[in-house]
């Protein structure tokens, strides 16, 4: 009973979440069906703490509505589905039971893999969450040689199958402060399938309260970043790709304007960064930048200076 305590918490939260309200005699008939049950039912008692360590390590509050015949429920929902991480995890893990439940399910649910979550991830996530400062070797794309330097980790971000961290340089900081520029901080972004090595170098840090990853990557489309403010931009989709956007947004900011022509509108408050131009030009002939006019000529030079390639093998032909 006491194996896989986190497997445990999240089947209940997430039978709470496709059933919305369940007695406690509905929840343990679901427990009994359960891959994670070895024939055991699930005692009140435990049911009441399992409660509580959802709501200390989720922070998702199970409550019990009296009036309706002692219903439990996931109070707020909506909590859990604007935390990314915590949909993830739950969403993740649950599959994880289903298959185990069931290996006819095996080898018939497939993941992407990702690389450079293999060798470091728990290493930084590991010092992130003691606050102890690392030196990483970094080979950067395009550099030579690697470097050496010391990193105060801060946040982990999983952009395109690749895990970055992001760090306060002391070096960088340091330098700032001596010099007397503003803001003081420095953070730098680092892929982790980049790091050849990693080594806890004894020093502890104490993160800067007024940090905050969602401000830092406000307007992203990726891990570029700069300190300019995010600009609407719109863009036209084609034919039946507004379809595509309005199931999955290339920018949580993204929003429906209207039709003209068999054409949609799409408006979005980001940062014109390169990954954000990457991202439009993933999606081939079926967008197009309407405004700002500085970005659409952007964009028109990345398009023309991909077709010269095309063209040179054209001309030789």
């Amino acid at each position: 009973m006491k194996q896989n305590l986190l497997g445990r918490y999240v089947w209940l939260v997430d039978i709470l979440l496709r059933y919305k309200r369940l007695t406690f005699n509905e929840i343990n008939e679901l427990w009994k069906e359960s891959s994670l049950n070895y024939g055991d039912e699930l005692p009140l008692r435990t049911f009441h703490n399992h409660q509580k360590a959802i709501k200390d390590i989720f922070d998702i509050y199970i409550d019990c509505d009296k009036k309706d015949g002692y219903r439990y429920f996931i109070d707020e929902p909506e909590r859990l589905t604007g935390n990314n991480f915590r949909s993830w995890l739950i969403s993740s893990y649950a599959t994880l039971n289903q298959i185990k439940a069931d290996n006819r399910l095996e080898g018939r649910i497939i993941y992407e893999n990702i690389p450079s979550g293999q060798t470091w991830l728990t290493t930084i996530a590991d010092a992130m969450r003691r606050n102890r400062a690392l030196t990483i070797t970094h080979r950067g794309f395009g550099k030579p040689e690697p470097t050496t330097f010391d990193i105060e980790p801060y946040c982990l971000k999983v952009v395109k199958r690749r895990w970055y961290v992001v760090a306060r340089s002391p070096y960088y900081s340091q330098l700032n402060r001596n010099k007397g520029r503003q803001p003081v901080d420095v953070y730098r972004v680092y892929a982790l399938d980049r790091i050849t090595d990693i080594q806890e170098n004894g020093a502890t840090f104490r993160m800067n309260e007024d940090f905050d990853a969602d401000r830092y990557f406000e307007g992203c489309c990726g891990v570029i970043t700069d300190d300019e403010q995010p600009r609407r931009i719109v863009v036209k989709a084609y034919w039946g790709f507004a379809d595509y956007l309005r199931t999955l947004p290339l920018h949580e900011s993204q929003r429906e304007m209207g039709s003209e022509d068999g054409a949609t509108f799409f408006e979005y408050y980001v940062k014109p960064t390169y990954d954000f131009y990457q991202l439009l030009m993933a999606q081939g002939a079926q967008v197009e930048v309407v405004s700002p006019d500085d970005v659409r000529e952007q964009m028109a030079d990345y398009v023309m200076e991909m077709a010269k390639y095309y063209k040179k093998r054209e001309d030789k032909g």
